[in-house]
């Protein structure tokens, strides 16, 4: 499975995961890895890191910083269009990386590509996102940096837009909840 975009299905009833977009960045062997890209948390960036990785001359003072999931929440994942090194992280297609390296964040939020900050992510366990993917709890897309590099005010949206992507809308799924 290649990186790419994770919608939950209208029928998914977790409450961690419904009507989220997730950027699904690692998989392998011993599982996947996501961060969550529709759910904004309230604190500006400024607030969420140590003074020495912002400073007054930052571009990305007033950015986003999303729930990325439940899993290691005071953790940060970043997402950007900027390069990471392969010790710092994963250069993904459409010119995305991602990095949980606190250094290389520092050096991000001092350049000028986007950065979307996560806190915590989405894990699944070996052969658990293979299993929920034939349940019918998620829909595959291909990554498209345009979901990815959003404004705060579209996140909200963002659910709507993945689905329209397919094709698709709430109305076209019908049965019991999924995850329940």
């Amino acid at each position: 499975m290649t990186p790419s975009l994770l919608i939950a299905s209208p029928l998914l009833a977790d409450p961690n995961f419904t009507r989220t977009v997730i950027l699904l960045w690692h998989y392998d062997d011993e599982g996947a890895i996501g961060v969550i890209l529709n759910r904004n948390v309230d604190e500006p960036i400024q607030e969420l890191l140590e003074d020495k990785l912002v400073d007054a001359y930052t571009p990305h003072l007033l950015n986003r910083v999303s729930w990325g999931g439940p899993v290691e929440q005071q953790a940060g994942t970043a997402i950007t269009r900027g390069h990471v090194s392969d010790e710092e992280g994963w250069n993904l297609p459409c010119g995305i990386s991602v990095t949980r390296s606190a250094e290389a964040l520092a050096r991000l939020l001092r350049g000028g590509d986007p950065v979307v900050l996560c806190l915590g992510y989405a894990g699944w366990a070996p052969g658990q996102l293979e299993e929920e993917l034939e349940a019918g709890s998620w829909l595959y897309l291909d990554l498209d940096a345009t979901m990815v590099f959003v404004d705060a005010d579209l996140t909200d949206t963002l659910y709507e837009r993945a689905l329209a992507a397919l094709g698709l809308d709430e109305s076209a799924f019908w049965g019991p909840s999924i995850g329940e």
